[in-house]
C-alpha cells in the first residue's frame, strides 16, 4: 500500500519538480502550477489531469480515481492512494505532472 513518503519520493524525482505549502497541506509543483496535493485526513491526494486522461484513468480504475466535487471538468481528480499499487500510482502522478508542465520539459522527459 502506498504512503504519503512514496507519493513525496515519487513527486520530487519529476524533472524540475518541488514541494510548496497548499493551505496547509504540502502541494508538487512544476512552475508556479500544482500538479498534486496531499490530502492529511484521509489517504488521498488530489492531481491535474487532462480531462480525457481522467475520464480514462476513473474508466480504469473506478475504486482508485474518481473526478472531485469540485471543477471536475478541469482534470481536478481524487485518488485514493490506499487503494492504488505503486505502479499506477506513478503513472498518475507522471501524468499529472506532463499535464502542467511546459511541453518541451515534457519532451525532454520522454
Amino acid at each position: 500500500m502506498p504512503t504519503r513518503d512514496d507519493i513525496r519520493r515519487i513527486a520530487l524525482a519529476l524533472p524540475e519538480a518541488y514541494e510548496a505549502d497548499h493551505h496547509g497541506i504540502p502541494s508538487f509543483r512544476i512552475g508556479k502550477k500544482i500538479f498534486c496535493t496531499v490530502h492529511l485526513d484521509r489517504p488521498r491526494i488530489v492531481l491535474k489531469l487532462n480531462r480525457e486522461v481522467q475520464l480514462d484513468m476513473i474508466a480504469a480504475h473506478p475504486q482508485v480515481v474518481e473526478e472531485c466535487d469540485y471543477q471536475p471538468q478541469h482534470g481536478w481528480t481524487f485518488v485514493w492512494f490506499e487503494k492504488a499499487d505503486l505502479a499506477t500510482l506513478e503513472t498518475l502522478l507522471r501524468l499529472a505532472w506532463a499535464a502542467v508542465a511546459p511541453k518541451k520539459l515534457v519532451k525532454g522527459a520522454a
